[in-house]
């Protein structure tokens, strides 16, 4: 008997794989000829500090970029078919899910955009009665779920109308924006929401007493399955729960994962959907078929034993056509993730998957396991523990049960349990996505990367430099508090059952904020050494130069075929370089900080939520690609002084090269200068240039010339002595 069509393929990218593996060939063979010579040298005459410094930078580098190329190494591509999917499924057989959808700050995180977001979720191309949305709200705000009590009236129009014409885009703030506010029909509904929300807004009594460490939980079900929009013929409606955990400064609330595993526990009680997706608060569905599309791996019998989740992309609505922040996140969500596809599956990327719940039990939950023991893993409530056994989902929500779940959203109800440690999503990390996902993979689950042609979520990308940077040195702290547990990816994958390309992908994860040593190192010593007339690289004429240019050339050329193979246009590769300098100088010192001082006890764990907000004249910037440096001085005047020592060197440094006829020795280091530079002339257009309100402060750009003096004069003094 023929075998019926598969619901989904994943094929190895062969053409890539080809030139990925005789590019890392050829440079290895290069690497180790630079490390040689430098050894070489060290044998024939006592390296220098500066010497030692670079050579120190270029092994560091040397060591990523190994581990890097565990992502390149086997990249898949995969489809999906959902129409075979409903073939053999009717509504009935498919599975249910619940959405999880976190916002903390009615701030950062306008009400009204948390709305578009539940709206979109609650109109996704799936059975309405298979739909379950849950919202947490850490802020404990009133605004916040009077916009739910809206949302969800909204619904009632919003949820049949998508239904009945099919419509494509379900987010109702870009639905109703192609009409230039003629809102007809239902957008006249939409419309009337939207502006009790902003009077609410406006009004501020619901932010009077708005306290985001200190209140009560509080759960409300919203479901009314006996009225469509007309109220005349019953129309089965997704259900809205709003969850607002208890808050006390006593209890740690661990955060983001913290906030999940509440939900994950209430809506245990209530719909107990066998399907997690996880959203964050601005990630609107795009395309309403994503559900289906990843139920085709979910429901693969070949698969789905071991498939913990299957990741999208995460893709933004407001990206500019330079992205000169690379809100895309291209490297990420277009070559490393594709590349984990083909070993164990991509890691968890905090918004836009679909997750087991199963999973997020590990193998605590058995068939022999006992009831006892169950309750010291997962706490107190027994109807919890009851519910692991049953798929019951809750048509009446009593009182009873809503107490239940309170109790279940309580600050003590994690004392003495696994929760966070061996059950949900696990603590320890500021980065609860990539601790959970490596902890899957290490025990054998695994996941899947798929990209369809129309992006399955929109969110709102970062438009201002100061939040991008800081947005960046969160991440790569809670990287680094993994590296410098015991579930360090260093030690602890070795005992997993983890592939060691797999290992060697989250090891370059938890690894890559040490990049701000070399990129300090190269940015700094080698000019400072140009000033003096000290080289640190082969002379031109010297056949070992061209070891150095290799590597250079070749990491240049690596980089831009694979922006150009992925459809970005070559100045993507430029604006990538850019920000990955600043990304490097910034983002990865003040994590490492960060990391080592909370490490030490010196500072307490803080997560502070994006701005969803951008004025106007902010998003001006973004649009014309132009920098917006009015950002905090801890992460400006860094990137200034760089700039500024290297303009310094340069000048100062090709100088004396033309005066003492040097420039053969000391080219490598006038080329390094001036590399930089080039990169970063936005910096120096901010400083010198630019006279609107983006520009560098003067009192930056005076702060960054007195410590650039500072170390040109100290830096001299100890290589003279």
């Amino acid at each position: 008997m023929e075998a019926p069509p598969p619901y989904n393929l994943c094929n190895p990218n062969k053409k890539s794989a080809i030139i990925n593996r005789s590019y890392a060939l050829l440079h290895s063979i290069a690497i180790t000829s630079l490390i040689f010579y430098r050894l070489s040298s060290f044998f024939h005459s006592t390296p220098s500090l500066p010497l030692l410094l670079a050579f120190t930078s270029e092994l560091i580098l040397s060591v990523l970029w190994l581990l890097s190329q565990a992502f390149l190494w086997r990249p898949f591509t995969c489809q999906t078919f959902p129409e075979r999917l409903l073939q053999d499924k009717n509504d009935d057989e498919l599975p249910a899910i619940d959405v999880f959808i976190c916002t903390a700050d009615p701030e950062k995180e306008p009400p009204l955009e948390v709305m578009n977001t539940v709206l979109s979720a609650m109109a996704m191309d799936y059975p309405a009665e298979k739909l379950s949305v849950y919202v947490s709200d850490d802020g404990g705000c009133g605004l916040t779920l009077y916009a739910m009590k809206e949302a969800w009236e909204f619904s009632r129009y919003w949820v049949p109308f998508c239904t009945r014409f099919g419509i494509k885009t379900r987010c109702p703030k870009l639905y109703f924006s192609r009409f230039d506010d003629e809102f007809l029909g239902q957008g006249y509904e939409a419309e009337k929401e939207k502006i009790k929300v902003q009077e609410a807004e406006s009004n501020g009594k619901m932010l009077e007493e708005f306290n985001t460490k200190n209140h009560p939980a509080h759960v409300e079900v919203m479901q009314d399955e006996s009225h469509n929009a007309n109220g005349t013929n019953q129309v089965k409606m997704p259900r809205l729960v709003y969850v607002s955990r208890e808050k006390n400064p006593s209890y740690h609330h661990h955060f983001k994962a913290g906030a999940l595993n509440v939900l994950f526990r209430v809506s245990n009680m209530i719909s107990n959907s066998p399907y997690i997706l996880v959203l964050d608060c601005d990630m609107r569905c795009n395309d309403p078929t994503s559900a289906k599309q990843a139920m085709c791996f979910h429901i693969d019998p070949k698969i789905n034993s071991n498939l913990a989740f299957v990741q999208f992309p995460q893709k933004f609505h407001n990206l500019s056509k330079m992205d000169i922040y690379d809100g895309q996140l291209r490297s990420t969500f277009l070559v490393k993730w594709p590349g984990m596809d083909g070993l164990q599956g991509p890691m968890l990327s905090g918004s836009g998957f679909y997750m087991k719940r199963k999973a997020l039990y590990r193998d605590i939950v058995q068939e022999d396991t006992d009831f006892t023991q169950l309750k010291q893993y997962l706490g107190p409530s027994n109807e919890l523990v009851k519910s692991l056994k049953s798929a019951k989902y809750n048509t009446d929500v009593t009182s009873r049960l809503l107490e239940e779940t309170r109790f279940l959203a309580s600050c003590k109800y994690e004392e003495g349990t696994q929760w966070g440690k061996q059950v949900g999503f696990l603590y320890m990390s500021l980065l609860e996505d990539y601790f959970t996902g490596f902890n899957l993979h290490c025990e054998g689950w695994k996941s899947i990367f798929y990209n369809p042609s129309s992006p399955a979520f929109l969110g709102t990308a970062t438009t201002k430099l100061n939040d991008t940077l800081l947005q960046g040195s969160r991440w790569n702290c809670g990287a680094l508090q993994v590296t410098f547990s015991r579930f360090s990816p260093l030690i602890y994958g070795l005992k997993s059952r983890m592939s060691l390309l797999q290992r060697m992908c989250y090891v370059y994860l938890s690894l890559q904020p040490f990049y701000f040593f070399p990129i300090w190192c190269l940015a700094t010593i080698p000019q400072l050494c140009l000033l003096h007339g000290i080289p640190l690289y082969p002379k031109v004429s010297n056949s070992w130069f061209m070891v150095f240019s290799y590597i250079f050339i070749m990491s240049q050329l690596k980089h831009l075929e694979e922006v150009l193979s992925t459809g970005d246009p070559i100045r993507t590769w430029w604006n990538e370089q850019r920000i990955w300098m600043m990304k490097a100088s910034i983002s990865y010192t003040i994590g490492m900080l960060n990391a080592v001082l909370k490490l030490l006890g010196l500072k307490e764990a803080n997560f502070v939520p994006t701005n969803k907000v951008a004025d106007d004249e902010q998003i001006t910037f973004y649009q014309n690609g132009l920098f917006n440096f009015q950002a905090s001085t801890v992460v400006l005047t860094p990137l200034i002084t760089l700039v500024t020592l290297n303009m310094i060197c340069l000048a100062a440094g090709a100088t004396r090269t033309i005066v003492d006829g040097s420039f053969n020795a000391m080219f490598g280091q006038i080329f390094l200068s001036f590399y930089v530079l080039m990169v970063q002339y936005p910096l120096i257009d901010g400083m010198i240039f630019r006279k609107d309100k983006g520009r560098v402060p003067t009192s930056v750009t005076l702060l960054s010339l007195a410590i650039s003096a500072s170390f040109l004069c100290f830096g001299s003094l100890i290589i003279k002595s």
